[in-house]
């Protein structure tokens, strides 16, 4: 009986998914949804299973429990005994290591999985021109693939990718080869070919800087869970713990004790020597908590002579170095040290004593781990 999908239905469902390695889980229970046209991100250190629960929706993995779910039909699921071929998934993928085929030319690479699924020649020709000129590679069709750069090889997998019109693009850490400067423009590349064919796609990286750069939500991973699920601004500007706290740009975390919690999420946080700070409980309160996280690019400092605002604490500037882009200072104050990054027009002496100014939206209470 085929089920049906209303409006209202994620394109990608992911269902309570289990994946061991004999008995050692790789993914414990993760459960997340994908909407049509989405461009969702896996992000997470190294062995948080990010990669398996990619290879799990392509078929190239079998979960243990749990269900995957496209457009409505199973390609997983466990308890219906239903696992769906990769060929018969409808979806695509982009490896991190290209899987260039070196002994074919570009346009055979291209063509590669198109003749896999029987396409008539014709339409092989007229999907593989398409492809190429959408990832710029129209002009060296026939020219053979290991006469390709990193960058050039890149274009071609993702042309490949592209080349059948699939449903969901699943990308696996597929800039993580290239230069930063490159990396930088492919992926201003990939958003602008999203936007033009309107694939839904799901992606794998632990770059944190091009997770936040790309994606409409990300799924941070951790240990095989899910710590936090959202925009790439809700990631950044309300962690939800310490762990994405400091995985995902820089924070600073403050340790105290929360004296008071209003029902409009309003806190005021006692640090370790006995300051009262203003911040935000984006999440339930459990009355356990004792870390707050300010990022170090949302801390001013100003001259001690300035005008007292919320939050300010005095301190010491302990240690500056220059970055290009910004510059960071090591702070020293009652509670410890603080990590600040400011604009390079913005230049503090070493050894100055100045005030830290944050507004309380930027001072967010973290959830503790529960316990056991």
């Amino acid at each position: 009986m085929t089920e049906m999908v209303t409006t209202d239905t994620p394109l990608i469902q992911v269902s309570d998914l289990v994946i061991r390695y004999g008995a050692v889980p790789a993914v414990k229970e993760i459960s997340f949804n994908a909407e049509a046209g989405e461009h969702l991100t896996l992000l997470g250190p190294s062995g948080c299973g990010k990669t398996t629960t990619l290879r799990a929706m392509a078929g190239l993995e079998q979960p243990s429990s749990g269900e995957i779910v496209l457009a409505g039909k199973h390609l997983f699921s466990s308890h219906r005994r239903i696992n769906v071929p990769t060929e018969r998934r409808g979806v695509s993928m982009v490896f991190q290591s290209y899987a260039i085929w070196p002994h074919m030319s570009v346009f055979e690479n291209v063509a590669y999985g198109l003749r896999v699924r029987g396409v008539a020649e014709r339409q092989i020709v007229e999907s593989v021109d398409r492809a190429l000129e959408l990832v710029q590679m129209s002009n060296v069709t026939h020219r053979p693939a290991s006469m390709l750069s990193g960058g050039q090889q890149q274009r071609v997998a993702l042309a490949r990718a592209i080349a059948f019109s699939p449903t969901v693009v699943l990308f696996d850490e597929p800039l993580s080869n290239l230069d930063a400067k490159l990396r930088g423009q492919m992926r201003v590349e990939l958003r602008d070919l999203r936007a033009k064919l309107k694939f839904t796609s799901i992606y794998v990286t632990h770059d944190q800087e091009e997770a936040l750069a790309i994606s409409d939500r990300v799924i941070v991973m951790n240990g095989g869970k899910i710590e936090q699920i959202g925009t790439p601004e809700d990631i950044y500007d309300r962690p939800r713990n310490r762990f994405v706290a400091d995985f995902i740009g820089s924070a600073n975390i403050v340790k105290g004790t929360l004296r008071q919690s209003d029902a409009d999420g309003r806190i005021q946080f006692e640090t370790a020597d006995g300051q009262l700070i203003r911040g935000i409980a984006p999440y339930l309160v459990s009355g356990r908590e004792s870390e707050v996280a300010i990022r170090t690019a949302y801390v001013h400092m100003a001259d001690c002579s300035a005008p007292l605002r919320e939050n300010s604490l005095q301190g010491t500037i302990r240690r500056r170095m220059f970055h290009g882009d910004f510059v960071q200072y090591i702070v020293q104050w009652g509670g410890g040290e603080l990590v600040v990054r400011r604009s390079p027009t913005e230049i503090f002496e070493e050894g100055a004593n100045i005030l830290l100014q944050f507004s309380a939206s930027h001072c967010v209470l973290l959830e503790q781990p529960s316990d056991g």
